[in-house]
């Protein structure tokens, strides 16, 4: 009974892992269509601003869950104003730009910190459940996970902003006619994403431990599970983190990690083989 219910936290929390994760992504990449190639190290500059916050005398829940967003919300507001911005319906290009963006953010990050792993000690400490201990920092990123989602779902469904968004990256061109001002929407958008990623990055940061290349190991994964989701940010994102979250660590557990990552593309190959579109492309075409 113990294992059972370490067996179900455990994949609750992998759930929770890869919605963090592709939240950002699912914002910039599913509303914007920009291929984001320094996601990861959107994730790692949230995770070095917990890092260098608590060092100098930040609290640590601060640190994580206000600091890290306005700092990477911030960077990604000049990113977009410098480089994005010009490369609007040009794909090939921002997928460039970015991988070049990631390259400088990790060779930058690794002459100021070196190229070891840093990090905070993981808060709450443990709690047992039978013979069987447990980080009680899991639960953090559970409920976190699904208070972000339920934030981003309840801004575009129930606000004007959030309106205004859909209706900027649907039909630019009508809306700007109407009298949006749709670069002012773009770098909005933009910045929120890379606070959403900061914010995913600075979760993780205790668990993980900060690296400057921390985000070449969780780029993929968020590249997946956003694309196998589909189009729509929330439904997609939580169906695609739901399923491969679920098949990836119930194989970890089976056969080991790296078997459970293996499993994971798989899975994923699979899906888009069936639903070239994604899941919500097919099943829950009007979802948000």
């Amino acid at each position: 009974m113990d294992y059972t219910l370490v067996i179900a936290l455990e994949m609750v929390r992998a759930v929770a892992w890869l919605m963090l994760l592709a939240s950002g992504l699912a914002i910039i990449f599913g509303m914007m269509r920009i291929i984001n190639f320094a996601h990861g190290e959107f994730l790692m500059l949230g995770g070095y601003t917990v890092v260098i916050s608590s060092a100098h005398g930040v609290n640590e829940w601060i640190a994580i869950f206000v600091l890290a967003p306005l700092v990477v919300g911030f960077f990604g507001v000049l990113v977009e104003r410098l480089v994005i911005q010009r490369l609007y319906g040009r794909i090939l290009d921002s997928l460039l730009a970015t991988w070049g963006l990631s390259m400088l953010m990790i060779g930058g990050v690794t002459m100021i910190f070196g190229n070891s792993v840093t990090g905070v000690a993981t808060p709450l400490g443990g709690m047992s459940i039978g013979a069987y201990q447990v980080p009680r920092y899991n639960f953090v990123l559970i409920f976190a996970a699904i208070a972000l989602l339920l934030v981003i779902w309840a801004v575009l469904r129930f606000t004007k902003a959030g309106l205004i968004a859909r209706a900027t990256m649907q039909n630019p061109d009508m809306s700007e006619a109407l009298g949006i001002p749709t670069r002012w929407v773009y770098m909005a958008t933009f910045g929120i994403g890379s606070a959403v990623t900061g914010f995913a990055g600075a979760l993780l940061a205790p668990m993980t431990g900060v690296v400057p290349t921390m985000g070449v190991n969780f780029i993929a994964q968020s590249f997946i599970t956003v694309i196998t989701g589909g189009a729509s940010v929330i439904t997609g994102t939580l169906s695609a983190a739901g399923l491969l979250g679920s098949i990836s660590q119930g194989m970890t557990f089976l056969t080991g990690p790296v078997y459970g990552d293996a499993a994971l593309l798989l899975a994923a190959l699979v899906l888009l083989r069936l639903l070239p579109q994604g899941i919500t492309g097919r099943i829950f075409k009007k979802s948000l």
